[in-house]
């Protein structure tokens, strides 16, 4: 009996130091005229379900490459699932033709880089690397 009660402090422990881990925020670009995100307008923007921003412009979403960690931990804490379901989602909408997935970027420097230079684009970083080229407009644990 013991040894499952320290098993258990310890998953619980592990799961809060992998939460912390996983500390995303999503970005924009200074000039983009939003100032914040609500998660339900973050998931409609990265689920296809919406295409503009708040400001009135067509949304250039960002996603990170599928070899990237921060992008399952992104989809865990945004709509609680997995790679594989995210992608199956995607199939389904693009194979009836009813939206693309967000533009695919390898590295968290491309979407400082593009999201700097583009009113448009959106992306999602931990929040260790936001610079001043950027602003933050969601932060999950808000």
């Amino acid at each position: 009996m013991k040894t499952v009660c320290h098993l258990l402090l310890y998953l619980s422990v592990w799961g809060c130091c992998q939460a912390a881990q996983a500390d995303l925020v999503v970005i924009a670009n200074p000039q983009s005229g939003i100032e914040k995100l609500s998660k339900d307008e973050v998931i409609n923007l990265y689920m296809g379900r919406n295409r503009k921003l708040a400001s009135g412009i067509n949304a250039m979403p960002l996603d990170l490459a599928a070899t990237n960690t921060e992008k399952a931990k992104f989809y865990a804490l945004l709509v609680n699932k997995n790679l594989p379901e995210i992608n199956s989602y995607w199939a389904r909408l693009m194979f009836s033709g009813q939206g693309s997935p967000p533009m695919q970027i390898e590295s968290v420097d491309e979407v400082l880089e593009i999201v700097s230079s583009n009113k448009a684009a959106i992306g999602y970083i931990e929040r260790k690397k936001l610079d001043k080229r950027v602003k933050m407009i969601y932060d999950p644990t808000q």
